[in-house]
């Protein structure tokens, strides 16, 4: 009996601290949509009450409308889906040669980008900053990269440093090590290029890994500010998370518009996790399962 009651206290306790940190998570969430459909004047007054007095749409309308909302979501999608593409094809190329074939200084390369993850990105923005802004032959650049703004200020100066990053490396090669190298040995005695091995032999088998990669990339690209913001100066290639800061400003905050464009500037994240979370558990479990 005792046994069983302690069991059953197990189980109590588990449930109350899941029931803790779904609360701890939903709140926020909860709270940004409450305050984005309340008046100006009931934000700040009504404290933390989540069910507003007075409902409006008002917030939707004035986030829409201040700024080019439309066109910064465009420039979001095309800046997340393009580091998605770039990450999902050089990080899966990169990875298999990481795993599946052999060359000079490949452990000492892979420990280089596994180092590169441990630096904090804020500690590289002004070296890729310099790079950039000299990079030869353009934006007025000459050879030696002077004379004019280089990749500064195009959409190039988002897409390149992180077309593709370390963690994608790292994780697709933890997974094609995984698969069996007589694949690709008989490939070869068939007289196929790696190039033919990868694409058509090992990257169908990585539909699952690459679900998720690109899920977690296209989630960061779209949540990306602080490097955008440094690159871009035209308004019109601003992104949404730089342009929800106009909200912002250094006498007040237009809370009731700011939570409602977070809002739907979240929508695409939110969506591409509901459409691809079957992709995520099938990647997990193929994990579990090795």
């Amino acid at each position: 009996m005792s046994t069983l009651m302690l069991r059953r206290a197990k189980t109590i306790v588990w449930y109350v601290a899941a029931t803790c940190v779904a609360l701890l998570t939903v709140t926020p969430l909860l709270w940004t949509l409450s305050t984005s459909v309340k008046p100006a004047g009931e934000i700040l007054a009504s404290g933390f009450r989540l069910i507003p007095q007075t409902f409006t749409l008002d917030n939707y309308e004035q986030a829409l409308t201040t700024v080019p909302f439309g066109r910064y979501m465009l420039n979001s999608a095309f800046l997340a889906v393009v580091g998605v593409a770039t990450n999902l094809f050089f990080g899966g190329m990169a990875g298999y040669a990481f795993a599946k074939l052999r060359f000079r200084a490949k452990q000492i390369m892979f420990y280089a980008f596994l180092a590169s993850m441990m630096i904090p990105t804020v500690v590289t923005m002004i070296p890729l900053f310099l790079i950039l802004r000299h990079f030869p032959f353009a934006g007025g650049n000459d050879l030696l990269g002077n004379g004019g703004t280089g990749l500064i200020n195009t959409y190039w100066a988002v897409i390149l440093p992180w077309a593709a990053g370390g963690f994608a490396i790292f994780f697709m090669r933890q997974f094609f090590e995984t698969l069996p190298d007589d694949l690709a040995e008989a490939a070869r005695i068939e007289g196929a290029s790696e190039f033919r091995i990868f694409r058509q032999i090992y990257l169908p088998l990585a539909k699952a890994p690459l679900a998720v990669l690109g899920i977690l990339t296209f989630q960061a690209g779209w949540n990306n500010f602080m490097w955008p913001l440094i690159v871009l100066n035209e308004p019109e290639m601003m992104t949404i998370q730089v342009g929800l800061a106009a909200f912002i400003n250094d006498h007040q905050t237009d809370y009731g518009p700011l939570m409602a464009g977070t809002l739907v500037g979240s929508l695409p994240v939110i969506l591409v996790f509901v459409f691809g979370q079957k992709y995520i558990i099938e990647g997990v479990a193929h994990s579990g399962g090795r």
